[in-house]
């Protein structure tokens, strides 16, 4: 008989407040480690950089992977029956499709006047996870930036905080993936914010058990229904969507509802419970007013809160809708979209705006650059442009063509600014996001 030797010593620990605040040092620090992170670090460490990227929460992959987002929005040009669409945004986009779809995680695309690729989010996850090992990046996960060191017109440092410890991180660059602006804004450099009031996020869902042998209600269909009969079910948006995926047996990505982001902890904290409450409404008028399809249906996960516009950098250049509606060709432009007007600024819906089959609009280096600062680039929801043209850019495609921009252009002033870089030259590195018709 093996007699099991149970361990019963403690040893006593206390905190020593000198010790507990780990350095680490690097050539570029992202914070955020959601699509536009991603891209900055991943070309950060093509570029040969020491790049470390730290975010608040403990999975990799923001809102695309913990949102249940499910589809890849702003890549492509638009689109008609005479004319077929083309990939816009290529540098570090083009290997993450190539090998999500060896991974079995890319399903064909969606939607009437572009391509919208769908994706499996958990294959995401694993892609980006595994992305990260083979290129040696270091990555702080759980760990929220609560100071930013500025000395003049630098970035000196950033200090976060774990469960475990502080962290000290100290780079000669730093790119805001945020999503909220959070370095411009503890740097104390001016930000902005909609005048308006809030921009909505949404509560997304996947929900399973959907019957697919009966054909599905159309957009045209849901909105009918839900302009009728959503007062009933307590539900405030009334032009809400299922994607339906058929490559994924019987599950769809609910986008159904319309949750306030407040930017303070409490509000925020609420709206995690009550968007769920939303999603349980809308799945019992699914539930009711289409039955062929979602009788047996139930929700499988819950997303965590969709944010779509909070607080963005105040930049060099402010993106205006003129401009977007315009396709004005910046001299300074990093990367390119077509993605409509997309403006959640009431509860009951939304405007969308969809541009010309020959219409691709620009984005401009000064949108990624506060004029207060040297060595500091935003990339992502964190660019400037004013309410309506932000809700353009603020999706996956420029998402990443503005972090990979980012990297580049910190790798290009290296101590130096970002203000004096050759933009000729990082133009040259970015021609694939500017030109390219594959």
């Amino acid at each position: 008989m093996i007699e099991n030797k149970i361990i019963t010593k403690t040893r006593e620990i206390k905190l020593n407040k000198e010790k507990a605040k780990r350095i680490i040092k690097a050539d570029i620090c992202v914070v955020g480690a959601g699509i536009s992170g991603i891209a900055a670090v991943l070309e950060a460490a093509k570029l040969g950089k020491n790049v470390i990227v730290i975010d608040s929460q403990n999975q990799l992959g923001g809102q695309t992977y913990n949102s249940n987002i499910g589809t890849f929005c702003g890549f492509y040009s638009n689109r008609n029956d005479e004319v077929n669409s083309y990939q816009l945004t290529h540098i570090q986009a083009d290997e993450m499709f190539k090998e999500l779809n060896e991974m079995g995680g890319l399903y064909e695309g969606m939607g009437s006047h572009t391509i919208v690729p769908m994706y499996n989010e958990t294959i995401f996850l694993r892609w980006v996870e595994k992305k990260f090992l083979e290129n040696q990046i270091n990555f702080l996960l759980g760990s929220s930036v609560f100071k930013v060191n500025k000395e003049g017109r630098r970035l000196q440092s950033i200090t976060a905080a774990s469960r475990y410890e502080t962290i000290e991180i100290i780079a000669d660059g730093y790119i805001d993936a945020s999503g909220d602006a959070v370095l411009a804004w503890l740097a104390e450099v001016p930000c902005n914010i909609s005048e308006h009031g809030n921009i909505y996020g949404t509560q997304m869902f996947i929900l399973e058990g959907i019957d697919y042998s009966v054909p599905t209600p159309s957009e045209k269909e849901m909105v009918k229904r839900l302009s009728e009969k959503g007062d009933k079910y307590g539900l405030k948006r009334k032009r809400g969507l299922m994607f339906y995926t058929l490559q994924r047996r019987d599950t769809a990505y609910g986008n159904m509802t319309h949750v306030l982001t407040p930017l303070d902890t409490i509000g925020a904290s609420k709206i995690t419970i009550t968007g769920k409450d939303q999603v349980d409404h809308v799945v019992e008028f699914l539930k009711s007013e289409f039955p062929e399809n979602f009788k047996n249906s139930r929700v499988r996960s819950y997303g965590h809160t969709g944010i779509r516009q909070t607080r963005w950098l105040k930049s060099r250049k402010q993106i205006s809708l003129e401009d977007v509606r315009s396709a004005v060709k910046y001299e300074d432009a990093i990367g390119r979209t077509a993605w409509p007007v997309e403006l959640h600024d009431n509860s009951d819906g939304y405007v969308w705006e969809v541009f010309p089959v020959d219409h691709v609009h620009y984005i401009p280096l000064g949108s990624q650059l506060s004029p207060e600062l040297d060595n500091y680039a935003a990339a992502g929801r964190c660019i400037d442009g004013d309410v309506a043209a932000l809700s353009s850019i603020r999706v996956m495609g420029p998402c990443m063509a503005t972090g990979v921009s980012a990297a580049h252009a910190l790798d290009m002033a290296g101590k130096g600014s970002v203000h004096d870089i050759d933009i000729k030259k990082l133009q040259e590195r970015l021609s694939d996001n500017l030109t390219g018709m594959d």
